[in-house]
């Protein structure tokens, strides 16, 4: 990115967990965070969605601040960049918006510092950052991620073919991650937890064997995490038992809640969504599609007179 040049950048968001894939899987959604950056004299940040206005607008900004950090690992100084950003990926809400601002950040550092890092590299970077690679993988690469962070190496596998609807309903209020991590237990019974394993190899392979309702199945078996946040969203049985009586795939928390996900026939996502919002018109619908390609960096050269 040399002076002058327009850096733009755009980040999916992603539904993670999916049920029983807990902090394993993670899907991209079609909601994107954006950034417009020009090289400047100092920092500056302007926020072109009213939601963003609530972070910092200056180099303490967390996605700059990530932007930093990964450029100083690599030996580098990154410059200091004018940023017009934008996003629809609701705020706290289940649908990855921090790691949408982690891979924004990865993407800056890359670009504007000229680290030429391979997208294995940002992978690696961004899942130690999160702690876990679900949301992040999603995010950079698109499509089905399924992730595992071993210590100091991350695996994954990547499907770009699953072709289904994702309706989502998004209540007003916010569920902070720290909160629906509290009520998660610290440990299971071994039975248990072979019993869990299984239901969510089941469902992968239900996934990528394209049975959705197989896999629907398998997220209403959940035993990580699902059980114990029922009672931080009360709204999620009542969501479950419409949507699989509309002739849905599967219905989960997205993420850690408190947005509901559920799955549907491609085309018919419109017609569920219709049905859930005539039963309580109080929260918010959207009908989202899986998105393919994951993070996308173009830098539009200047040209010189």
């Amino acid at each position: 990115m040399g002076d002058g040049d327009m850096l733009t950048i755009q980040v999916p968001g992603s539904t993670a967990n999916l049920g029983p894939g807990f902090d394993s899987i993670g899907l991209a959604v079609n909601r994107y965070l954006r950034l417009e950056v020009e090289k400047a004299e100092t920092w500056e940040l302007v926020m072109l969605s009213e939601e963003l206005n609530v972070f910092p607008k200056d180099e303490s900004n967390f996605i700059i601040q990530v932007a930093i950090s990964t450029a100083a690992k690599h030996g580098k100084t990154l410059p200091s960049c004018k940023i017009k950003m934008e996003s629809d990926i609701p705020l706290t809400r289940g649908l990855g918006s921090s790691a949408a601002a982690i891979i924004a950040g990865i993407e800056l550092a890359d670009a504007a510092a000229q680290l030429n890092l391979s997208k294995e590299e940002k992978f690696q970077i961004a899942s130690k950052m999160e702690g876990h690679p679900d949301n992040v993988g999603a995010s950079l690469y698109g499509g089905l991620v399924i992730g595992s962070l071993q210590e100091d190496e991350v695996f994954a596998v990547v499907n770009n073919l699953l072709q289904f609807d994702l309706v989502t309903v998004i209540p007003t209020e916010e569920l902070l991650t720290k909160e629906s991590r509290n009520v998660l237990p610290n440990e299971l019974p071994f039975a248990e937890a072979v019993k869990a394993g299984s239901i969510g190899n089941v469902m992968v392979a239900a996934l990528l064997s394209g049975d959705y309702r197989l896999a629907g199945k398998m997220m209403r078996k959940d035993l990580y995490h699902q059980p114990y946040r029922r009672k931080l969203v009360p709204h999620l049985e009542g969501i479950e038992e419409l949507a699989y009586e509309e002739g849905a795939y599967g219905v989960a928390l997205s993420g850690a809640g408190p947005t509901v996900i559920c799955f549907c026939e491609s085309g018919h996502g419109q017609v569920l969504l219709e049905k859930l919002k005539a039963a309580d018109p109080g929260m918010e619908y959207t009908c989202l599609q899986i998105d393919q390609a994951g993070s996308q960096v173009t830098v539009q050269k200047r040209v010189k007179q």
